[in-house]
Formats: C-alpha cells, structure tokens, sequence
C-alpha cells in the first residue's frame, strides 16, 4: 500500500497546486469521460457474474431505485439486500447459490499450492476463541486510541476525527470491491462532509485507476483533498493538512481489512456452501451492481451538464466517453490505454481552445 500511497499523495499535490493550468485542466477534462465508462464497464461486469437470473436483477433494480430516487443510505441498501437474501434463500434457495467455480478443463493439470484443499489446516488458522479474543483485542486497541488521539487533539467534530470515523463505516461496508463502496464515499466526501466536490471525485478515481495499488486507495486522494480544502493546519501549509489527512483515511480504511483476514480467516472454510451465509452475501453482490449503476449515472450527470441542466450539454465529453466506452467493451483495451488517450484528447481540445469542463 505504500507505494501506491506516496504516489497519490504527489499526484494529488500536482492536481491541487497546478490543476488551475490550461494544460492539466485539459487533461482532466478528457479523463472524466473515461472515467465515467470505466464505472459503467465496472458495473457490466460485475452484473455479468453476480446476476444470474430474475431474482438478483430484481435486487439490482431494487437498489439502484432506493440509492438513485429515494436517496437510501449505502449501509442501509446493504442490510436490505441481506435480509432479502435471508428470505430468498429459503424460498428460493437455487436461486441464491453461490455461483459454482469453474472446473479444469479436459487435460488440465491441477496446479499444486502449499496448502490446497486436501491438506491439513495449519494451527494458526484454526479457529480457538484464545485467538480471536486477541485479535479483537489487538485490533480495538489500535483504533480506539488512534481515533481517541485524534478526538483529543482535533475534537470529535474535527475533520481528521470525522475522517477517522466516517471511512471506518466505509472500510466495514466494502462488500463487492472498491466501485462498490465508492457511492458510500461520494454521499459523504462530495454530498455530506464536503471535503471534495463531484469533479474533484472523478478526478481522484481517474488518478487511482492508473496508479499501482487497489482501487480503493483513491481514499487517499479524497483524504487530501479534504485536508487541503479545510487548511487543517492554517492557510499556509495546505499540502502538510493533505498528507495528514490521507495518512489518516488510509490508515482506518485498511485497519478493519486486516482485522477481518485475522479474525475471520478460520470461519471461511467452515461457512463454504453454507446458503445460510451465502445467500445474504450473494444478494448483497447484486445490489452492488444497482449502486454502481447509479455511480455511473452520477458521473455521467456531471461530466454531460457540468453547469446543471440549464448550463448547456457537453457533445466533447460525450464523444470521448463513447471513445472510451468502445475501447472498453469491444476492443477490450486497458484501463490505463483508455485513461491515457482519453487525457490526450482532452489536452488537444483544450491546446484548440476548447475551455475544458
């Protein structure tokens, strides 16, 4: 995580501190079109494994209506989407199955791993309550004084404490992957906490798209945006405020990651097939695809009508999102080939004076 980590945190110093120029704005121009592809391809292919039939696409349109028009919070579509998983699994339980894995092909030889499915298990991941009281208690005393210094220092209120705690909730919802949790982050970075606007959100997810690393440390970038934006530290050390606060959120958004791999690695085994545990999580998969879905439409919102409905359509960013759309869907072309030509094109339209966004 480190390296992607110090990489964001310099790009995101280049975004605030030059992304005024002509030149950078361009490229941002172009780049969020793509980025608005990138979330609609994310959203296809999760659907694509995750809704196998009738059933599930009706909890994808289910969740997709309650986020878009009803404004439902993200945890709240997640407790939704289990409970109907609970209910479906036992009226249905075909239906709520855990996708079956792929079996070898005719000649394929198994490849062998360390520790495969006919070995042993290993002490360490063996599941006693010794281990999992130490875990829980290693784990709650590390975010507890963590979070406690912070709100010592900077109040509850203050926005390190506020990022502390809100991209917690945000790490223990993160059910799908990044694409799924980053509607929970855009409700509260852009709409709730203001830490970041819409643009500035797109921009991020476009810089850790081509960043090494998951996707999810684009947390980073909305970290530094906020402590930048807020001057946490005064007027004159914006870029110290940025690089504090994106410790802060990357810090308590892998901290339960990791808690979870420690305490619930001896469970994963036992809960295999299991429907009572599978069912919930496989309805909740499918409610991720609505919630993507709704991303998508969020950004494509922003990037056709920058100024809002009454400001005029965007055809140039139009054009490049379909670019970016056919690049990905049908000549199967890399994330980063997409982003890069999609910058370019938005660079060339801005040196041709076109005001980017």
């Amino acid at each position: 995580m480190l390296p992607s980590l110090f990489i964001l945190v310099g790009l995101s110093w280049v975004y605030m501190a030059f992304g005024h120029l002509a030149a950078i704005a361009g490229l941002f121009y172009g780049i969020k079109p793509a980025v608005t592809a990138l979330v609609v391809h994310a959203a296809w292919r999760v659907g694509s494994r995750a809704l196998r039939n009738a059933w599930l696409s009706a909890i994808a349109v289910a969740a997709f209506v309650a986020i878009f028009a009803l404004h439902w919070p993200f945890p709240l579509i997640v407790l939704g989407a289990g409970a109907a998983g609970v209910i479906g699994g036992r009226l249905a339980p075909r239906r709520f199955g855990a996708a079956g894995a792929h079996a070898p092909g005719p000649g394929a030889s198994e490849a062998t791993a360390l520790i495969d499915d006919r070995s042993t298990t290993p002490s360490h991941a063996r599941f006693t309550w010794a281990r999992l009281s130490r875990v829980v208690v290693a784990f709650g005393a590390l975010w507890a004084t963590t979070i406690g210094a912070l709100a010592a220092t900077f109040g509850w209120h203050g926005t390190l404490t506020q990022m502390a705690w809100f991209f917690t909730k945000a790490a223990l919802l993160t059910f799908g992957g990044a694409y799924a949790v980053l509607p929970y982050v855009n409700q509260g970075g852009v709409d709730h906490y203001h830490w970041l606007t819409a643009s500035q959100m797109m921009d991020g997810l476009a810089l850790g798209e081509t960043t090494p690393g998951p996707l999810i440390m684009v947390v980073a970038f909305v970290g530094f945006v906020g402590g930048w934006t807020q001057a946490l530290f005064g007027p004159t050390t914006p870029a110290l405020a940025g690089m504090a606060a994106a410790a802060v959120v990357t810090f308590f958004t892998f901290l339960p990651s990791f808690f979870f791999i420690l305490a619930g690695a001896p469970f994963i085994e036992s809960t295999h097939g299991n429907l009572k545990f599978t069912a919930p999580l496989t309805a909740v998969t499918a409610a991720v695809v609505g919630v993507i879905a709704n991303l998508a439409l969020f950004f494509a919102l922003h990037v056709l009508w920058p100024h809002g409905a009454t400001g005029g359509f965007d055809a140039a960013a139009l054009l490049i999102g379909l670019a970016a759309a056919l690049a990905l869907f049908r000549w199967k072309r890399g994330v980063i080939q997409v982003v890069l030509a999609s910058a370019l094109a938005g660079l060339l339209l801005a040196m041709a004076g076109v005001r980017p966004g």
